[in-house]
Formats: structure tokens, sequence, C-alpha cells
């Protein structure tokens, strides 16, 4: 996790809107009654935020309410953790340490696959890995 140092009133929960497979797992978000704001990374100076820019090519950040910023499968623990149970309670089980290797994995197969994915196309591919 990094800081930006910036407080938020709720997390702010940003997607890739050119990867059709992220804007349709944003969608669900609000379905989930989750309290967040849910945000495209186009729509903000990332840098300002404390978000990585590269990085949020290949992982989903989440900038909680004291600035930290969240990624992968910890963004979506606490997007969970603001959400109604039983929705609150399976973030806490994935944002815990014992999912801590099950979950980034998890997080790594779907967002290596994620051109292949409902909603997914050929933009949405992650860029080959150095040395692949």
């Amino acid at each position: 996790m990094t800081t930006s140092g910036a407080h938020r009133a709720v997390p702010l929960v940003l997607y890739d809107a050119d990867c059709g497979f992220c804007t349709r797992a944003a969608g669900w978000i609000p379905r989930l009654g989750a309290q967040v704001e849910v945000s495209s990374l186009q729509a903000h100076d990332l840098v300002a935020l404390g978000v990585d820019p590269d990085r949020s090519g290949l992982e989903m950040p989440a900038v909680l309410e004291d600035g930290t910023v969240a990624w992968g499968h910890h963004a979506w623990a606490e997007i969970l953790l603001r959400s109604p149970q039983p929705w609150r309670l399976l973030g806490a089980a994935l944002g815990s340490r014992v999912m801590e290797v099950p979950g980034a994995a998890a997080y790594r197969l779907v967002a290596a696959n994620r051109g292949r994915l409902p909603g997914g196309t050929a933009q949405c591919a992650l860029p080959p890995s150095p040395g692949a």
C-alpha cells in the first residue's frame, strides 16, 4: 500500500475505462451497496492521488479515506468491507492474512485473462510480462 496523504470521506475506487471487463466489474460495485465512490482512472490526476499510473494498468487501486492506496485483491476487500452483509464478511476474509497468497494469485489470474472474460476485448489484455 502507498499513501498520498489526502483524506477522503469515502474510498475512491478507480477502474480502467478503456477495458470492457474493468468497466463491467466496476458496475457491480454500486449493486453491492458499497459505500465508495467509483470513477475511471482516466478522469483523475493519478499522481496527485498517490496512485502509481503504471501499476494502475495492472491492478485496480482504491484510495482509502486516509490516503492509503489499496491494490488488487486488497482493493476488493476494502470495497466489500464497506458493503452490507454478507459482502462485509467476505471482505474481511479476503483481506485477512491467510488469504494473502491465494487472494493475490486469484487477482493476478483474473487480471491476466481480463481480455477473455465477459465484457473483455483484445484492448483489455495486459501487456506481456518482461521476458515472456
